[in-house]
């Protein structure tokens, strides 16, 4: 009985967890051409009461991916800049990516370990109102991608860039991170930012002062490291710090030229009187240059080993004339020396003179002691069965 009232508490908890663990789901509706900014509130996964504020110290990190995918849509991006910072879903769909797409946010705490699941349906969908065909893109250098991603910054921007485009709505295209096109990550000193691409769009067209920030005169300033033609003023200092040699205006008002469809042949090359092909192949006999292949290389290496046999053996000057050509006092001498040294060689076999001590068994190099053995190990075969 009390092990049953030990496992209530335990299966209360597992039930509880479980609970937890199920995934809400939020439905969103991006627009296609248009940015998406979804931010991932601490608040919103740890499901706290409505009175009670999130903590400081908490702190929560997550994983989002596509639906049975392992990673997200090439076009929805992720950042977080820290545990305690919130995280961001950004991006913006392309036509191709029309209709519905889940994504499945799970967020970890770091401090107790606990994961909560969240499910986001995106209904992408075309926008609504007049088209944007006058399309600007600026490089902001002061500031980092999460810094631009809130509504406030956002909507500050394009206040202070309308001043310096004709009167007219603006709206938020894409915001990429500079990492993203090919930057640098900067040192970490204070003021130093990763930079953020900024896309807008407007159905006015651009000002004459855009036009001159444009143009190629202005890019040949920035070549040569001189300031780009900036004739108005610059609204957006000191808030953003715009890189206006890199801005890039795109004017879709004008369609462009449909590519001519090619048609397709009949597979037939037309008539080339620079290229005649042989319509017939006459017939060869091959066996001449298979046997002057093949006997040339034969007989050439027959000649050398004859050539070589010739001098080896034909060629030799012999004993006679070598002691012909050598004077016969260098023969004396040599026959000399000769004979004195086999005179030697038999002295030396037919002398009789005892074996020195240390070359005896049971001899002491340090006393000089000699003990007479009861057999010459010295004269015994290593091999009892050769002796």
């Amino acid at each position: 009985m009390a092990a049953a009232v030990t496992w209530i508490p335990l299966l209360a908890g597992l039930l509880a967890g479980l609970r937890d663990t199920k995934a809400q789901q939020t439905t969103l509706h991006p627009l296609v051409g248009r940015v998406f900014v979804h931010p991932l509130e601490h608040a919103t996964f740890l499901r706290l009461p409505e009175h009670v504020a999130v903590p400081p110290t908490v702190r929560l990190t997550y994983h989002a991916h596509l639906q049975g995918h392992p990673d997200l849509p090439r076009w929805l991006h992720y950042t977080q800049r820290s545990p305690y910072n919130p995280g961001f879903l950004y991006g913006s769909p392309t036509p191709e990516d029309r209709g519905s797409q889940v994504i499945e946010v799970t967020a970890y705490n770091r401090d107790s370990f606990d994961t909560t699941r969240q499910r986001l349906l995106l209904l992408i969908g075309d926008p609504e109102g007049p088209r944007l065909p006058y399309q600007a893109e600026f490089l902001v250098r002061s500031h980092d991608v999460e810094e631009v991603l809130p509504s406030t910054p956002a909507n500050r921007f394009l206040t202070a860039l309308a001043g310096l485009w004709e009167p007219g709505e603006l709206q938020l295209l894409n915001i990429t991170s500079a990492l993203d096109r090919g930057g640098r990550v900067p040192l970490p000193i204070e003021g130093r930012k990763e930079g953020v691409y900024i896309k807008v769009g407007s159905a006015t067209p651009f000002s004459t002062c855009l036009k001159m920030v444009a143009s190629p005169d202005s890019y040949a300033r920035c070549a040569q490291g001189q300031p780009p033609l900036l004739s108005c003023y610059d609204t957006l200092a000191p808030h953003f710090r715009v890189d206006w040699c890199n801005v890039s205006l795109v004017d879709k008002s004008v369609p462009e030229p449909l590519d001519e469809v090619p048609t397709p042949g009949d597979g037939i090359l037309e008539h080339d009187p620079f290229f005649c092909p042989p319509t017939e192949a006459t017939g060869r006999d091959f066996l001449t240059d298979a046997l002057v292949t093949l006997l040339v290389p034969l007989l050439v290496a027959l000649l050398l080993t004859l050539l070589l046999a010739y001098i080896m053996c034909f060629r030799r000057e012999g004993r006679l004339k070598r002691d012909m050509a050598t004077s016969d006092i260098q023969m004396f001498h040599h026959c000399s020396i000769h004979g004195n040294t086999e005179e030697l060689r038999q002295m030396a076999a037919s002398r009789e003179v005892p074996r020195p001590l240390s070359t005896l068994p049971m001899f002491n190099v340090r006393t000089g002691e000699r003990l007479p053995p009861r057999v010459d190990s010295a004269q015994m075969p290593l091999i009892l069965d050769q002796h």
